[in-house]
Order: structure tokens, then sequence, then C-alpha cells
């Protein structure tokens, strides 16, 4: 079978390693690609925000299914020109990307579907914004409409703040034309999971629950990114949490998605706060987090090309994955000055090393190769992911590694599973790990 990735960074390193695994591949590529994927496949040249390229490299490969990373190939309607040449992709319609392509889209799809969510003001104009901020008490949320990378969400505890983000997404453009309308949000209290499913439109699989850690310092402080670690383990979720977010969440999304005309196939992403009223939803993608996609692959024990498979087929309903009851956490390792000005080309060392710790894999994001030396060639450089007995195991194992590993300017948290641990001593439950588990 061969199968070919888009994408270039840490989510995708994790999504060709898992394939990698089964017995069902022959040939696994992947477009862009980087420099650690390029250990585990063929990486070719491709512009990503091009549709018709990423389909005639599939053609001419050919790939017997494609699998899509991140959301712009999604929101510019890749999947679409695929299915129209009759190629399978794994991943939603461009209108089904709307979700995460428009947060105006989805809050307004949450309301009508009556899904749990933090009530919101819509603004397409500056005045508009400014006069909206009147309506809500501090901390207020502002969001970019459309796609900013992690970096559209700015929380404004005092009016000179909102007034400043505002400006920023409106009139200096610092998100681009994502930033032109906005979202302004309640700020809900509580903790964040991250709860991602698999879904044909008809089944669904849940994935095990992850949490981000979206702030560039440790404590949750300082600007937005794109993630700076994730941890995985069980106890983020009660049963009854779960069933709640499977009834009341996730089954009147699809519903409603449906109802539109929109069937939805692929990987959703439900990002959720455990407020005092229950889950609410804070926002969707339309595919797997980064770096929540790392955590979770480690500790995936089916085979991904087989769930992908059944995925395509239709009959994800006739199909149970199966999952490590070990925690697993992960670490990412940013370059200096991220996410305003990264700076680059500082050569890398010591991975090696870190994966020779045993049950570590260090996933590749921002790396090139140049002069036979590895080097940094983004904002997040690398995600640093280990799985142990249990949460505190993991955490120590995942900064055993990190301590490994070296380039100039190095940026990391120190605190990621931090809560998670708390979670386990105020709740008094034992972190051991059961065997292993299946979910459908």
């Amino acid at each position: 079978m061969k199968i070919l990735v888009l994408g270039s960074g840490g989510r995708e390193h994790a999504l060709t390693w898992k394939l990698r695994e089964s017995p069902h591949m022959e040939e696994i590529y992947c477009a862009p690609g980087n420099a650690g994927i390029a250990q585990e496949a063929e990486c070719l040249p491709l512009d990503l925000s091009n549709p018709a390229d990423a389909l005639e490299l599939a053609k001419k490969l050919p790939a017997d299914f494609t699998v899509v990373g991140p959301e712009a190939p999604l929101v510019a309607g890749v999947t679409d020109e695929f299915e129209k040449a009759g190629l399978a992709v794994i991943g939603p319609s461009k209108a089904a990307a709307r979700l995460e392509g428009s947060k105006i889209f989805a809050k307004r799809f949450m309301e009508r579907q009556c899904i749990p969510t933090a009530t919101f003001a819509v603004a397409e104009k500056f005045d508009d914004a400014l006069k909206a901020v009147t309506g809500f008490r501090f901390p207020v949320v502002i969001k970019a409409d459309g796609l900013a990378a992690g970096k559209g969400v700015v929380i404004a505890r005092k009016r000179e703040e909102a007034e400043e983000a505002l400006d920023g997404f409106m009139r200096r453009k610092t998100v681009g034309a994502a930033g032109e309308r906005v979202v302004l949000e309640e700020h809900l209290l509580g903790e964040e999971v991250s709860f991602i499913v698999l879904t044909d439109g008809r089944a669904v699989l849940p994935l095990v629950p992850v949490q981000d850690h979206k702030q560039l310092l440790d404590d949750d402080q300082g600007p937005n990114t794109g993630g700076m670690g994730a941890f995985s383990f069980d106890a983020l979720l009660s049963e009854r949490q779960t069933e709640y977010i499977l009834t009341r969440i996730v089954a009147p999304t699809l519903a409603g998605i449906a109802a539109d005309g929109v069937p939805y196939r692929g990987f959703l992403y439900f990002g959720l706060i455990l407020t005092g009223e229950g889950p609410k939803v804070l926002e969707y993608n339309v595919r797997l987090g980064d770096p929540e996609a790392q955590a979770i692959l480690m500790r995936l024990r089916s085979d991904l090309v087989e769930l992908l498979m059944a995925l395509q087929e239709g009959q994800l309903g006739a199909i149970e994955a199966r999952w490590s009851p070990n925690p697993s956490v992960c670490v990412v390792l940013a370059s200096k000055g991220y996410p305003a000005r990264p700076e680059v080309g500082k050569r890398i060392t010591g991975f090696e090393e870190a994966e020779a710790l045993g049950g570590v894999k260090v996933f590749h994001a921002g790396t090139e190769v140049r002069n036979g030396q590895l080097l940094s060639a983004g904002g997040r450089v690398l995600g640093v992911t280990a799985i142990g007995e249990n949460l505190l195991a993991a955490v120590e194992k995942t900064y055993a590694a990190v301590s490994k590993i070296h380039f100039e300017g190095v940026h990391y948290r120190r605190d990621i599973g931090a809560k998670g641990l708390r979670k386990l001593q105020e709740s008094g439950r034992d972190d051991s790990s059961g065997g292993e588990r299946e979910g459908r």
C-alpha cells in the first residue's frame, strides 16, 4: 500500500511514524516533510496552498490514499479536489472545514445546534468591535475569525488590552486577512481538554483525551502559540464527562453538519473547557491537534492504516481501537523569539541520545539538514515525547530526554504534565496503569 501524508510539522512526523509501523505499508511519502520525517518516509516538494498540485502528486505516485495533516489545505478544498478525481483522502470537505476556517461560522453553528459554548458577539468593523467589548466582563476573549496558526486568540484582562488586540487584528493586520472580522467571547473558567474523534460520518471512534498548553511560558503565562506541549492520560475525563461530551457535543455537531448537507469524514477536534456547568466547546479543529497528535499516537496500539481504511470504507463502526493505558507527555522545544520572530539556522545536537533512553520519540517540526548538520528551521522545532508506566514517570522521562538536546536559544515549558499530577494528588487516585484498553 502506498500512502501520502501532506504536511511538514510534528503532527505529520507522528502520523508518518505510526503509519509506517503497519504491515500493510509498502511505500510512504510525505510532502513537503522535514528532516525528521525524511528518516521515516520519502519527502517530496509541494506547495500545500495549492490543492491541484497535491492532487497531481497523489496521481503521479500513485497513492492508495492521502492523509491531510494541517488545516490550511482542508480549508482550501484539497479533499474536494481528490474526491472529484476519485482518489481516496482522509479529511473533511471544504464546506465542513469551515468549522475551523471561520470562528464566526463555528460559533453561529454551535448556537443553532444548542451546543454548549461561551456567549459571544461578532464584529466586522473596528468601531463595532469596540462597542461590543462593553457588553462583556473582563477578562474577555478576542478571536480572529480566520486561520492564524494558533496565534489568533487574545485574552484581554482590561479595556486597554482589548483595544490593543482589536487594533492589531483589524487595523494593523497582525494575522493578515484572518483578523478582518472577530469574535468576542466571555472568558470561561475551568480545565481545558482536547477531545478528538475519528468519524466516517456515522460511527464515532474517540481518541484518548489530551491536554494542550497554548501559552509560551510556565503557569499559562505569555502569548498564545501553536502549542508548547501536551499530555495524555485517562484520568483527564471521567466516564460521566465522556458520555456527556459524546451525547451533548459530538453527536449534535455531526448531526448538525450532516443536516446542512455536509457529512463530516476525518478527524474532528473539540477544544473543550470543563466548567462548573459542564463541558463547553471553545473551538473546533478539523484535523489532529499539534502537539496533541504526538501524545495520542504514542499511546495508540492499533494499526492506524486499518483504522483509516475502515473510515474510508464506511466501516468504522465495525472496528475497535486499542490503546496503551500508560500516559504520554510531549514537550515542544521552540526557537528563541518564538512566536513573534523565531531565530533559525541553529545546530541541533543530542536527539539520538534522547531517543536512546527508551520509550522516547523525538518528533521533528521546524528542522532541516544543511551541509550534513541538523538545523532549526522554524518556531517550533522538536516535540520530545515519552510514555511511562504512570504520569509522573512519563513526565520525568520526557524531561530527561529534553535535557539531552541542545541548540542555541532553545526554549521550552518546564510544567507540562504538572496539572495532571496536581489533579491526581487532589483526588487521591492511584496513577498505576492497568491493562490495554479498547474504545469505539
